[in-house]
């Protein structure tokens, strides 16, 4: 072989993919890694904001078991009357006075 041939096959085996730049970036990056950067990146910025969010409602929630206003420190709920129970008590309001 001569040396013209010898480079040109040497030419040949250094074939740079299409859109490569001399930058130091050997190849272009696809679009399946660019859509998976983005995603990356929004994902990211989703939970700093429930990170933020999070923060927020902790925040809330001890003031409001700070300021009373928690339900274990609530008032109990009203008991509801039987059926029974308020026919006694109209029982005796109403026809306490007739005896």
């Amino acid at each position: 072989m001569s040396e013209e041939d010898k480079q040109t096959d040497k030419e040949v085996g250094k074939k740079t993919p299409e859109g490569a730049s001399d930058d130091g970036v050997k190849y272009e990056t696809t679009p399946v890694i660019e859509r998976a950067r983005e995603e990356r990146e929004k994902m990211e910025a989703a939970n700093k904001e429930r990170k933020e969010l999070l923060d927020r409602e902790e925040a809330i929630m001890a003031k409001r078991e700070l300021g009373g206003r928690a339900e274990a420190g609530g008032q109990p709920a009203a008991k509801e009357e039987t059926p029974e129970e308020k026919s006694k008590k109209y029982i005796k309001e109403n026809f306490e006075n007739l005896r």
